[in-house]
């Protein structure tokens, strides 16, 4: 009969090596941080986008308008289809990629923002379709968001704990 005495005492460094990995990776991934990232994460994108569709306050540039006129199509079964009111769909959609990530990021109304974002995302998908590697990403960083909220690093924790000390 072998004996297995050997074999566990040349595993055990091993296994304090894993379990010592598996704090470290449990004491920086801690859910409010995770939370945080996430919203952050998922801002990024669309505030990247909503920059470039205005000039001013509230005066979105001819580009932001030409696309949603003239190059975005709507992907639906018997089309491609323009979009209907296209200034109006323009002017939509560069106010949500503006408001809803300063919401995410500052973690205040963050389920809304992130339902918002979530419905640009279904949105975006249907007008690009090739793109659902990424869309489905974002998709799955606002559920995420919308079912887990924005943890305790938000402006909707401090509010909740400062109504509930009076």
């Amino acid at each position: 009969m072998l004996d297995s005495a050997p074999r566990r005492s040349a595993l055990n460094p091993l296994a304090k090596l894993i379990a010592t990995a598996g704090g470290l990776v449990r004491t920086i991934a801690q859910p409010d941080l995770v939370q945080a990232v996430v919203r952050l994460a998922l801002a990024v994108p669309f505030w990247r986008s909503g920059i470039l569709k205005w000039d001013g306050f509230l005066r979105l540039n001819d580009t932001a308008i030409d696309l949603f006129t003239q190059e975005f199509m709507l992907h639906l079964p018997g089309g491609p289809y323009p979009f209907p009111a296209p200034a109006t769909m323009a002017f939509l959609s560069g106010c949500g990629e503006i408001v809803f990530p300063i919401l995410l990021v500052l973690g205040f109304g963050t389920r809304f923002a992130g339902t918002g974002l979530l419905v640009m995302t279904l949105v975006v998908e249907l007008t690009v379709p090739d793109g659902w590697p990424v869309h489905i990403t974002w998709a799955a960083m606002a559920l995420a968001i919308m079912r887990w909220g924005p943890g305790r690093l938000s402006l909707d924790h401090l509010i909740r704990r400062l109504w509930a000390l009076e």
